[in-house]
């Protein structure tokens, strides 16, 4: 039976403010570990708190706009600052709210804290350049100005990190923001948010309202004084963001799946490439959208590299992502557990044969948890389901190939580009791959899940509406350019 006994309710964060929902309904947040155990209670707001919360924004977006960006980078190395006095205490509701390990939870608490830094610093870099005119008494520039009220719709495997690399980039360069948080990681998101309350940002600069997909999200699609989305989740939901943000002229940023393989050369380091395959594909619960998932091996070197391999895997343990020896926790979510298990039973219904893990894992105290074996399929070919499809989960797919050039048209053949991997000693091998690969992240003997703060980040395909975000690519998006002319 579920407990909920002195367990907090969250409110939405609305002009400054911690507000109900109008309904006076609230759902409640599972911890994927033990599913009878309540993490918070989350508002289920309706477009009411939405719109009260994108009319706060857009009145304060003008006074916030008018400060300069050094003063705005003031603000986030406040919550900065907040947030890594913090730390444990958000990581700890992310590995309650949504399964990976506390170490893996504290890394991206931690790297939370570095990207407000690094947004806030960028208060201070130039934002146009002196264009020369035709006009010899002239001067011609270029500035940036702000989108004005930016909506922020978030997935649940990231819950500080994404959030953060939206909001900050958003905020520095003058707009104010709407979050609308996945609502597997609410009280995750919401705890972020206390630390921008705490840091005394005007009210109505920066908002949070939670609630389903349908309602909040769908309203933030369609409402007229939003100007610009930021998603980050499902393709399937990314098309369907884009297609309404676009009907109504409003800009639109779009990161969506992946299918990121790794290809393994005849002359790659084994052992390295083995240790970077499972963290790339399994970490997390391979619940990344740049988690390893394809595995491509040429033919003299696969035997080994499978056998390599196999061994590591059935080395995981699995647990709570609270306790120190766990190394893999559960899917964020039973709807997530079962997705992964539908998978996996197509990849053995299609011909795919099984080398380790396929079950639910239920030994003890696991069964009240939402945990699926690290799982290991052979004999895969390129056209199956588990090799073309994104399962956000702990399965791994062994493909053969006999040449470099076959593995690069096998990890070409899916509808994504986000990440890829090669492990190589081989110069050309590596410029090859450069070359030839279709993904807007691509690694050399490094797993394919690695993304840096500092460095531009997205997909070719349908991963991404082939923009950019982090580093200094962020400002492409959040403001638009405007030429000036200036003649006395």
């Amino acid at each position: 039976m579920t407990t909920s006994i002195d367990v907090k309710t969250y409110l939405n964060y609305i002009n400054g403010n911690w507000i109900p929902s109008s309904l006076q309904e609230t759902y409640a947040s599972v911890n994927p570990a033990n599913k009878h155990e309540i993490v918070g209670y989350v508002q289920t707001s309706s477009k009411q708190e939405l719109n009260e919360a994108v009319a706060a924004a857009k009145k304060a977006q003008g006074q916030w706009r008018k400060l300069s960006g050094a003063a705005r980078g003031d603000y986030l190395y406040k919550v900065a600052a907040i947030m890594e006095k913090r730390a444990n205490e958000i990581a700890e509701s992310m590995t309650r709210e949504m399964g990976k390990t506390l170490l893996e939870a504290k890394g991206e608490t931690s790297r939370g804290v570095a990207i407000l830094r690094y947004y806030a610093g960028e208060g201070m870099r130039k934002n146009g350049d002196l264009i020369p005119s035709t006009d010899s008494e002239a001067l011609m520039f270029t500035t940036r100005s702000p989108l004005g009220v930016v909506g922020i719709i978030t997935p649940w495997n990231f819950p500080v990190a994404i959030p953060i690399w939206k909001i900050a980039p958003a905020l520095i360069f003058g707009n104010s923001v709407i979050l609308k948080p996945a609502q597997e990681a609410s009280v995750t998101a919401i705890k972020i948010i206390e630390c921008f309350h705490e840091a005394g940002l005007p009210k109505g600069v920066v908002n949070v309202v939670t609630g389903s997909g349908s309602v909040i999200g769908q309203g933030i699609i369609n409402h007229p004084d939003i100007n610009g989305i930021s998603f980050t989740g499902s393709d399937e939901v990314g098309k369907k963001v884009g297609q309404g943000a676009f009907a109504r002229g409003a800009k639109y940023q779009l990161e969506m799946g992946g299918k990121n393989p790794v290809i393994v050369a005849s002359d790659a380091d084994l052992d390295l490439a083995v240790e970077a395959t499972i963290s790339g594909g399994l970490r997390s619960t391979g619940q990344k959208c740049t988690a390893t998932s394809r595995v491509i091996v040429l033919g003299d070197v696969y035997e080994e590299f499978k056998q390599k391999l196999l061994a590591e895997v059935q080395k995981i343990k699995i647990g709570n992502g609270l306790k120190n020896e766990t190394w893999m926790g559960p899917c964020a979510s039973e709807d997530q557990l079962d997705t992964v298990l539908s998978y996996i039973d197509q990849g053995i219904k299609e011909g795919a044969t099984l080398l380790c893990g396929g079950k639910r894992e239920e030994k003890n105290e696991l069964k009240e948890g939402f945990y699926v074996q690290p799982t290991l399929f052979e004999n895969v070919k390129s056209s199956m389901k588990i090799a073309q499809e994104e399962i956000f989960g702990p399965v791994l797919a062994l493909i053969k190939v006999q040449t470099l050039e076959e593995a690069l048209e096998i990890a070409n053949d899916v509808k994504f580009g986000l990440s890829a991997s090669i492990f190589t000693r081989n110069i050309g091998n590596m410029l090859s791959f450069i070359e030839d690969m279709d993904a807007g992240l691509v690694r050399i003997n490094a797993e394919s899940a690695g993304v840096e703060l500092q460095a531009p980040f997205g997909g070719m395909k349908q991963s991404s509406s082939h923009s950019r975000e982090q580093g200094q690519a962020a400002i492409e998006f959040f403001t638009s350019i405007k030429t000036v002319f200036v003649k006395a």
